[in-house]
């Protein structure tokens, strides 16, 4: 679990961080993936975000394409991914590991495997 006192290879607190990488969605996911070395908790919610977001992102871009179900599925998108949004940000910043389903636990598989 996060601590607000741990620093990161980055030099912030890790809960900032965290919290960070989910701002602009998969685009500071991978930047935080990059830039952070040491702490697994970052990374987790780094790769968290970026697959969450990256998958919401594409969905909402298909379904751009569909006429009227595709336009109504993407009208509820977007209130959909600022819940998530701003869900795994607080978490993220109270220093928790709140795994979304399916993504979070592929997420930390991830960070695993690239630790070793």
């Amino acid at each position: 679990m996060g601590s607000n006192t741990t620093k990161t290879t980055v030099g912030l607190d890790e809960n900032t961080e965290a919290l960070l990488c989910y701002i602009f969605g998969w685009l500071t996911g991978v930047i935080f993936l990059i830039l952070e070395t040491q702490s697994k908790f970052v990374r987790f919610h780094a790769m968290q975000s970026l697959a969450t977001f990256f998958i919401l992102f594409v969905l909402s871009l298909t379904a751009g394409f569909i006429p009227v179900i595709g336009w109504i599925i993407g009208l509820l998108l977007a209130p959909l991914s600022t819940i998530i949004w701003l869900i795994l940000m607080y978490k993220a910043f109270k220093g928790e590991k709140y795994m979304l389903p399916i993504i979070g636990p592929w997420a930390e598989q991830q960070i695993a495997k690239n630790s070793l």
